[in-house]
C-alpha cells in the first residue's frame, strides 16, 4: 500500500490553515437552534450571494453548541468567498477555473486506505442498532422555516454502475425524511450517479452509495463538473487528487459495497431503491424544499428517490456537519468555478487565444451568468466573441446569459462590467436573443405561462447575449481615463 503522508488534505488541515483570519474563519459557542436558525444567522454574516438582503460576503462560521445535538458541530460558508477559495487552493482567485481545467487535463486516481486510517469511521452506528435514528444522528440543519426537513446540502454521494466499471461522485439535495430514509433530487439528465441509478432499476436492484460530509474544499468544488468535460466514467475525485497533488483516500463501507472518503467527518452508507419514490415534503405538506441557488424556495418534488440508510459513521472528536445556503455565495464556487473550467477547456480548444478568462457570477448562482473577457488581434477576429458565446450556450444547457467584454474589464466587479452596457453597447445590434432552448429546471421564469410564444413546455428558455465588447475596428476611441503609476501608492495608508 501507498505510504499515507504525515498531514493529509482534509477539512480539518484547511481550518487549521484559515482559523487565525478573522476575515475568513469566526466561531461561537452561544447555543444555536438548527431549525432555521443556523442559515437564519449566517444570511447577516457572510452568506452573500443571491441571499435576501441584506446580506454580504463574510467567514465561515462554526456553530459549536447546537440545540439536540451535544458534541457536533456545524460549518457554513467555507467556501462563500471567492477570495477565500483562493487561499483554501493556494492559488489566485482570478485563475481557479484555468486551475481546475488543468486539474482535469492532469489526474491524480485516489487510493483505498485500511479501516483504522480512516477516521471517518472511528465511529459506527448500524441501521440494526436499537434506537438507530438519522434524525438524531445527523445534525442536518434546515435553512428555512418552510423547509420540507432537515437537509443534506453538502453531501458527496459516490456511486458505481452495476459491473463495477465505472464510478461517479455527485452533490444532490437530500432530505431526512424518517429515522432510516432519505429523499433524494437526482436532477433529470446530465448527472452520472442518475444513469448508473437507472442501470440497476433495469435490473430491479437497490444501488449502493455513500455519502461523505465535511470535506476539503478541493474535493466539492471539484466535483461538481458535468460532461462534456468530465464524460461518464471519469471520476471527479482525480480532480482533488490532482488540485492538492496528493490522491484523494477512500475506504470501503462498512454496510455496502461501496467506498466513502476516508477523511471526511460523516459518511451515511445505504441504497437507492430502485422503483420507488416519495413526495419530499411528506412531513411538513409546506410545498418548498429548500432554498435554491435561483434565490427562490424550490418547489417540493413529488416523487424523489427514496435512499435507505443502513449505517452512519463519524469521527469521534465533534464531528462537523457541513452545510451550504442555496442561493449563496458557496453555492456559486461549487458549481461556477466548475463551469467556468469546462467553458475554457471548450473555447481553448475551438477559438484558441481568443478568451481571455471566464466569471460565472453570484448574479447567475454559479450557472445560469458567464462573462467572458475576449482577446482581438485583428479586424478578422470581429464576431469571435459571438462565437464563443455560441459555443458556451451549446455546451451547457442551463447557461442563460452570456455578457463579452473587452481585456480592460475587470470580470470579477459589475460595476465594471454593467458599464460596458452604458458606453460600449447598443442594444439594436448588441443585444443577441436566442429563443427556444433548455435551460435549468430551477429558474422560475422557464414556463409557458410567463412566455407562451417561446417557451412550449417547462425547461425552455430564451438566452441572451450581451455584447460589451468594442469594434475592433474603432479600438482608439474607447481607450479608457490613464493614470499616473504610482508604485508604491500603499506607504501613504501607513
Amino acid at each position: 500500500m501507498t505510504d499515507l503522508p504525515k498531514d493529509p488534505w482534509d477539512l480539518r488541515k484547511v481550518l487549521r490553515e484559515i482559523k487565525d483570519n478573522p476575515a475568513d474563519y469566526h466561531e461561537t459557542d452561544i447555543e444555536i437552534d438548527p431549525d432555521a436558525e443556523i442559515s437564519g444567522v449566517y444570511r447577516y454574516i457572510g452568506a452573500g450571494g443571491t441571499v435576501e438582503r441584506p446580506t454580504k460576503e463574510g467567514p465561515a462560521m462554526m456553530f459549536n453548541n447546537l440545540k439536540g445535538f451535544p458534541n457536533t458541530r456545524v460549518l457554513i460558508g467555507l467556501m462563500a468567498s471567492r477570495k477565500r477559495d483562493g487561499r483554501i487552493l493556494h492559488h489566485d482567485y482570478k485563475t481557479l477555473g484555468r486551475f481546475l481545467k488543468d486539474a482535469v487535463e492532469n489526474p491524480v486516481h485516489p487510493i483505498k486506505v485500511d479501516k483504522k486510517d480512516a477516521p471517518a469511521q472511528e465511529v459506527v452506528h448500524l441501521a440494526s442498532d436499537p434506537d438507530f435514528d438519522i434524525r438524531e444522528l445527523v445534525p442536518a440543519p434546515t435553512n428555512t422555516e418552510y423547509d420540507a426537513g432537515p437537509y443534506i446540502t453538502c453531501g458527496l454521494v459516490k456511486g458505481s454502475n452495476p459491473d463495477k466499471t465505472m464510478t461517479d461522485v455527485t452533490i444532490h439535495r437530500m432530505v431526512l425524511e424518517d429515522k432510516d430514509t432519505l429523499g433524494m433530487y437526482i436532477m433529470p439528465g446530465g448527472r452520472h450517479i442518475g444513469h448508473f441509478q437507472k442501470e440497476f432499476e433495469k435490473l430491479n436492484k437497490p444501488m449502493p452509495i455513500t455519502i461523505s460530509i465535511g470535506l476539503d474544499p478541493a474535493v466539492t468544488i471539484g466535483a461538481t463538473f458535468e460532461p462534456p468535460t468530465t464524460p461518464l466514467g471519469y471520476d471527479e475525485l482525480d480532480v482533488a487528487g490532482a488540485l492538492r497533488q496528493e490522491p484523494v483516500q477512500l475506504v470501503d463501507g462498512v454496510s455496502v459495497d461501496e467506498s466513502a472518503l476516508a477523511r471526511s467527518e460523516y459518511v451515511l452508507e445505504g441504497y437507492i431503491m430502485p422503483n420507488e419514490t416519495i413526495k419530499e415534503d411528506i412531513n411538513t405538506d409546506s410545498g418548498f424544499a429548500m432554498p435554491e441557488f435561483p434565490g427562490y424556495n424550490g418547489p417540493a418534488n413529488p416523487a424523489v428517490n427514496v435512499v435507505k440508510i443502513t449505517a452512519v459513521t463519524h469521527r469521534k472528536d465533534n464531528p462537523i456537519m457541513q452545510s451550504v445556503i442555496g442561493p449563496s455565495e458557496e453555492h456559486v464556487s461549487m458549481a461556477g468555478i466548475p463551469t467556468e473550467a469546462s467553458i475554457l477547456e471548450l473555447v481553448d480548444k475551438a477559438i484558441p487565444g481568443k478568451v481571455v478568462n471566464v466569471y460565472n457570477p453570484p448574479a447567475g448562482g454559479g450557472k445560469l451568468m458567464t462573462i467572458m473577457q475576449i482577446h482581438k488581434d485583428n479586424p478578422a477576429d470581429e464576431g469571435i466573441q459571438r462565437q464563443a458565446a455560441i459555443l458556451a450556450f451549446g455546451a451547457f444547457k442551463e447557461l442563460k446569459t452570456v455578457w463579452l467584454v473587452d481585456e480592460d474589464v475587470d470580470i470579477f466587479d459589475m460595476n465594471d462590467v454593467v458599464w460596458t452596457m452604458n458606453t460600449r453597447f447598443q442594444a439594436d445590434q448588441d443585444f443577441v436573443c436566442i429563443p427556444g432552448m433548455r435551460n435549468h429546471p430551477l429558474d422560475p421564469s422557464e414556463r409557458p405561462q410567463y412566455d407562451p410564444k417561446s417557451i412550449r413546455v417547462k425547461g425552455m428558455s430564451s438566452k441572451t447575449i450581451v455584447d460589451g465588447t468594442v469594434p475592433f475596428d474603432m479600438k482608439d476611441q474607447f481607450i479608457r481615463a490613464k493614470f499616473k503609476e504610482i508604485p508604491d501608492w500603499e506607504k501613504y495608508l501607513k
